[in-house]
């Protein structure tokens, strides 16, 4: 299934964005590690919308209910499965989409596919909203790694004034996040299509509006020599360690005991109030479209966290991983 990850934590994220609840299979997690629910919540507001001029409106509370796989905050080893209930929709504002898709949206080629039985209003299972769940069992992630040592934090490079901007002009901006994982141990991941690169990656671009992600020096390779590109490597403090990091802390799929960096390119929200050039599917000639609703000036903000929780889950699967390859 494509709403599915992992080879050791495994999870599955389902709902749609206007749906009851929205909600996260978890399995893999051993019984009796901890999880603090305050800081699980603290995590999950900081990519709830309708928390500032710079979001959406549409306001959700966005408190997990775990139905199974926790007791008394540790897990218990069974399945934990936790839903996200949706308390403010307004369906009615997407009642054209099936007539005229939204430019930049998955509105039309998901007409194609799905025949027109997908669920439309806000997006459906494409909208962002699915970033909740994935917030959820990245978070919980975040504090299993974080008691290994490892630690993860992203920024965007988009300002409030920019964003504020592009909102009184009704449209919108994108953005650069950039993120970096510290204390990541060498040897997680492997050759080819698990490496570390490739989980990482794969959890990434299942947030919506990703279109580019790079590692360390990324791009600039191209234009670089080996002799410049190259991390040498030396002794210190009785560990090698490479001197600089270009690689962004993995080569060959396997982390190198440097920080793990990566920057990931956000697309302007598709949903602007600008009229735009569509179709109208019924008569198949050409239409105006005039959006309606509640839309994010700029996504790469709420986003932030959501790269962590990529992050975060991507790793910890590799980790889970290392542990079962190493000798008794």
């Amino acid at each position: 299934m494509s709403s599915s990850f992992g080879q050791n934590l495994r999870f599955s994220i389902f709902g749609e964005s206007h749906s009851a609840a929205i909600g996260v299979n978890i399995e893999g997690l051993p019984a009796g590690c901890k999880v603090d629910l305050e800081e699980l919540q603290a995590f999950l507001e900081r990519r709830a919308p309708g928390r500032d001029e710079t979001s959406t409106s549409r306001k959700e509370p966005d408190q997990p209910e775990f139905l199974s796989g926790l007791k008394n905050g540790f897990t218990t080893g069974s399945p934990i499965a936790a839903i996200i209930r949706n308390t403010n929709t307004r369906s009615q504002d997407y009642g054209n989409l099936a007539i005229l898709p939204r430019p930049g949206h998955a509105d039309y080629p998901a007409e194609v596919k799905f025949g027109g039985f997908q669920d439309r209003a806000g997006g459906g299972h494409f909208s962002g909203r699915l970033t909740a769940p994935l917030c959820i069992v990245g978070g919980i992630a975040i504090q299993l790694l974080k008691r290994l040592g490892i630690t993860i934090s992203a920024k965007a490079n988009v300002d409030k004034e920019t964003i504020l901007k592009a909102k009184a002009e009704g449209d919108s901006v994108g953005g650069l996040i950039e993120c970096e994982v510290v204390g990541c141990p060498a040897g997680l991941g492997n050759p080819m299509f698990l490496g570390m690169e490739n989980r990482i990656a794969q959890v990434v671009f299942g947030i919506p509006a990703v279109k580019g992600l790079e590692f360390g020096a990324g791009f600039k390779v191209a234009s670089m020599k080996g002799s410049e590109n190259n991390d040498p490597y030396r002794m210190v403090d009785g560990k090698v360690k490479p001197v600089t990091n270009n690689a962004g802390g993995i080569l060959g799929g396997i982390t190198t005991g440097a920080p793990i960096v990566f920057r990931v390119a956000i697309k302007p929200t598709p949903s602007i109030f600008k009229d735009q050039a569509s179709v109208d599917l019924t008569k198949m000639e050409d239409a105006t479209l005039s959006i309606k609703g509640r839309h994010d000036p700029c996504i790469a903000l709420r986003a932030v966290p959501v790269v962590e929780a990529a992050a975060a889950v991507a790793i910890l699967d590799a980790y889970l991983e290392r542990r079962k390859e190493q000798a008794i």
